[in-house]
């Protein structure tokens, strides 16, 4: 197998306009791996820190020139030398050379960078497809169960509220979702119909309709149900089924509008308690249905999770991001409690693509649904969505149908829809 021969990591921007860093992994026999890492506007407590140089006279502190010093002088040339197929091997060497519990010495975002490149060379050097090779990895390497090769079913954001948005909506995404079986460039297509056409209601309503970070509209609507009338009414407009051929989803991210014990939404005119935010879930559960619900409660409100996912888990996916944080530690405690249903996985959350596997492995054996996700703050990098295909994730989470740093990995699942046909 060839071995690393050079790493280089540079500052570049991402899709808000901030800094981010990519790392270009060179082999001796000339094959590379480019990886460029995105970055979160709504992130959980648990996640790996993300190094910035909070230098107030570079980007408004937040370069990552420290990030990627500490790619090319301290872990470049610890990592030099060795075969790229050793990704775990390479892996438990980036966390050493940490050496804290989130990776705040080195940056989270420096150690995924070259842990990535150092998986897409060696894919390249193998002359192996992306997901084929992450496929082989998982289950050789990590034991990763994967019973088919497939396109997820993607999640679309069609709406963008919360940090997201333009601040008028506490809920954060607003999903549709394809019935399950329908084939990959089919759901594309009638995602990007049903996008025009909630463009063009929000016209007609005299609503706003610029585009949040993510892609999905950003509108100055009254209440969170509003704009789920809104995509209800964009659905049949556009000439599909709501419910036979789409459903609903919510990314609430309600640790955002958490304070002091309560939940404070404009659907409602006081303060909720989490008992009382449980019983309004049930009711838009019943009214539309939601299929998938992420991040409904504070992220370390356990009991009220279980509580949750007691109630209407069996009709409705219960999803763990800010609960999960893709972290370990995390995703045992919330199987013990029963807490949810899925996990959103983001490689940037924990630091390295094999601490990303390891995760996968005991959701999957407690029967939850995989969702791979991307950031708000996105490149045109398109790792994901061979990550996605090749741990066999249920659902993809990369956003709008629009903007070009998301629509790069909707295009990249309809190369690889291609790819598994042949």
């Amino acid at each position: 197998m060839s071995k690393i021969h050079s790493i280089k990591a540079t500052e570049i921007l991402d899709s808000r306009g901030n800094p981010t860093i990519e790392a270009t992994v060179i082999l001796d026999d000339g094959w590379r791996g480019v990886a460029s890492i995105p970055s979160g506007a709504s992130t959980g407590h648990y996640e790996a820190i993300e190094l910035r140089d909070g230098d107030p006279k570079r980007y408004n502190g937040l370069g990552v020139l420290k990030a990627v010093q500490n790619v090319n002088q301290i872990i470049a040339p610890k990592v030099i030398g060795l075969e790229p197929s050793k990704q775990a091997e390479i892996d438990k060497l980036l966390i050493s050379l940490d050496g804290t519990k989130d990776k705040s010495k080195l940056g989270g975002n420096a150690i995924l960078s070259v842990s990535q490149g150092v998986c897409e060379a060696a894919a390249a050097s193998l002359h192996l497809p992306l997901w084929k090779y992450i496929n082989q990895l998982a289950v050789n390497s990590f034991q990763l169960t994967v019973s088919s090769l497939h396109i997820p079913t993607p999640t679309f954001n069609l709406i963008n509220g919360g940090k997201h948005g333009a601040g008028n909506l506490e809920f954060q995404e607003f999903h549709i979702i394809p019935v399950a079986g329908k084939p990959y460039h089919e759901s594309l297509e009638m995602a990007e119909e049903i996008y025009q056409t909630v463009k063009k209601v929000l016209i007609r309503h005299g609503a706003v309709h610029s585009v949040g970070d993510e892609g999905g509209f950003a509108p100055n609507l009254f209440t969170n149900m509003d704009a789920l009338e809104v995509i209800v009414q964009a659905i049949k407009e556009s000439g599909h089924d709501f419910r036979r051929d789409v459903f609903m989803g919510l990314d609430v991210a309600a640790s955002h509008f958490y304070k002091n014990g309560t939940y404070s939404i404009r659907d409602r005119t006081q303060p909720l308690q989490a008992n009382e935010l449980i019983e309004y879930y049930r009711e838009l559960c019943q009214q539309y249905p939601l299929y998938l619900l992420e991040d409904p409660l504070f992220d370390d409100d356990w009991n009220s999770w279980t509580k949750l996912t007691q109630e209407i888990g069996d009709k409705t996916i219960i999803i763990g991001d800010d609960l999960l944080c893709t972290n370990s530690e995390r995703v045992k405690k919330g199987v013990e409690k029963k807490a949810c249903t899925a996990i959103l996985v983001k490689p940037n959350q924990i630091g390295t693509i094999s601490e990303t596997l390891e995760v996968i492995k005991p959701a999957r054996a407690s029967g939850w649904k995989i969702i791979v996700s991307h950031r708000s703050g996105e490149t045109n990098d398109t790792f994901i969505a061979d990550f996605a295909v090749g741990v066999g994730a249920d659902f993809t989470k990369f956003g709008a149908p629009a903007r070009g740093e998301r629509v790069a990995k909707y295009n990249r699942l309809l190369e690889i829809e291609s790819e598994l046909m042949t």
